[in-house]
């Protein structure tokens, strides 16, 4: 089985939970996540509610076991049991008869489009509420209707997770990703999908350069609770971060850059899409939207961009009932797998190199080109005669690549070569 298809029937298991920022859900789908990685240590969190993280306060914690709307003539709409998007997350407890006018003001619809159930939530302002499509809105009759949500807004905690996985420097690479959203597949069930399979990637790999640290926890209340915790550790350790949401469908590929687009994370990613799919899509910080807005604020400044396949807030199923299981596959999250692995594979061996030799090397002796030269085989070894000419201690290995137009997939394999024979040397900056 390939990296995609577990990925996918990981979505597949954690698709049908009701996530929110904190609750049992949250908890449940943690559970699934240790079981694909048991042989891992996955140190999860609970942050009390109440708790003050940065400028912010842990909220309460919400849990649901039943919500709809009782029509005049008898019929269940809005059915949480059905799809728990139809209940406006985060609702208060409610059980009441109110009139079709009074109901509408709770009603959330997409105008635009109509046939779909909206996302929609209220973490922060206790209230109560439905999500319907706009047809089924427009056919209600008046009469009485009883609005019932069985739920729970008690002090409780926030979870949180992350894994550490060593390697033989105290420099991190981070990678995060968020289990807060209910039923919706690239928006929610794909980021933590790919974060377990990029564990058992780097699981796996003989040697790390860099130790890696991959968090999951709720979006915004989330990675804020574990900047107030850790900001001094990372602003200390990590070097280039990754923020992955919405890797599942097949459309597109998408970064959406640091403020100033200068960092590590920013140079490296570029670097590997504009090779493994040249038409993706880049979009500057001003169109952040996701967890980048907090590890790249102001004074905290985390050297981290955010990745997506097709951009959140761009693709019609957004937020909707459409962001199912159809929309995401496992051609779709393979793509992002081999993006990440390349993303990593560059920063491993993003060394600056500086020949060792005055003047062109004498590659034929050393068994790195034919003996005998032609027209094809000089077209055949001008990669690794362009990556020794950069070779000048100046360039790392991202830089070679820009410069020479190769990918760093293609370069690393001549780096080791050029290294066993002598010909070239590591340099740290």
């Amino acid at each position: 089985m390939n990296e995609g298809q577990r990925m996918y029937d990981l979505c597949c298991r954690i698709f049908p939970i009701c996530r929110s920022i904190m609750g049992n859900g949250v908890r449940e789908t943690f559970r699934i996540l240790q079981d694909e990685i048991s042989d891992i240590p996955f140190e999860m969190h609970e942050v009390p509610t109440g708790t003050q993280v940065l400028d912010w306060k842990v909220p309460k914690e919400w849990n649901i076991r039943d919500a709809y709307i009782e029509t005049p003539d008898g019929r269940r709409i809005c059915d949480f049991k059905e799809n728990n998007l139809h209940v406006l997350h985060y609702s208060v407890p409610t059980d009441k008869l109110v009139s079709l006018s009074e109901l509408k003001e709770h009603i959330t619809t997409l105008k635009d489009q109509p046939d779909l159930i909206p996302y929609a939530s209220s973490y922060y302002k206790e209230r109560w509420g439905f999500c319907l499509p706009y047809r089924d809105l427009v056919t209600l009759p008046e009469g009485d209707y009883h609005a019932v949500i069985d739920s729970t807004l008690e002090p409780g905690s926030l979870t949180y997770g992350e894994i550490l996985i060593p390697g033989e420097s105290e420099e991190e690479v981070f990678f995060s990703s968020y289990t807060c959203h209910p039923s919706m597949a690239n928006n929610e069930c794909s980021g933590p999908s790919l974060i377990v399979a990029l564990v058992r990637y780097l699981k796996d790999l003989p040697r790390r350069r860099y130790s890696y640290r991959l968090l999951l926890a709720p979006e915004t209340i989330g990675a804020l609770t574990y900047l107030s915790r850790n900001l001094d550790h990372m602003k200390k350790h990590v070097i280039a971060g990754f923020n992955l949401t919405c890797v599942g469908d097949n459309r597109a590929y998408s970064i959406i850059h640091s403020r100033y687009g200068d960092t590590l994370a920013d140079k490296v990613l570029t670097n590997v899409l504009n090779y493994h799919d040249p038409e993706y899509q880049d979009f500057p910080y001003t169109a952040r939207g996701s967890d980048e807005r907090q590890y790249q604020a102001p004074g905290v400044d985390i050297p981290l961009v955010c990745f997506c396949r097709s951009k959140y807030h761009i693709y019609p199923e957004y937020h909707t009932s459409a962001d199912n299981l159809d929309l995401i596959s496992p051609e779709g999250l393979q793509g992002s797998f081999d993006v990440m692995v390349k993303t990593i594979q560059a920063l491993e061996h993003n060394y600056y190199y500086r020949t060792q030799t005055l003047g062109e090397p004498q590659l034929g002796r050393r068994g790195l080109v034919p003996t005998m030269s032609s027209k094809e085989t000089y077209q055949q070894t001008l990669a690794l005669k362009d990556l020794i000419a950069y070779a000048d201690g100046r360039n790392d290995l991202i830089d070679i690549s820009n410069w020479i137009h190769v990918p760093t997939e293609r370069l690393i394999p001549l780096t080791e070569q050029l290294l066993e024979c002598g010909l070239f040397k590591e340099e740290e900056r």
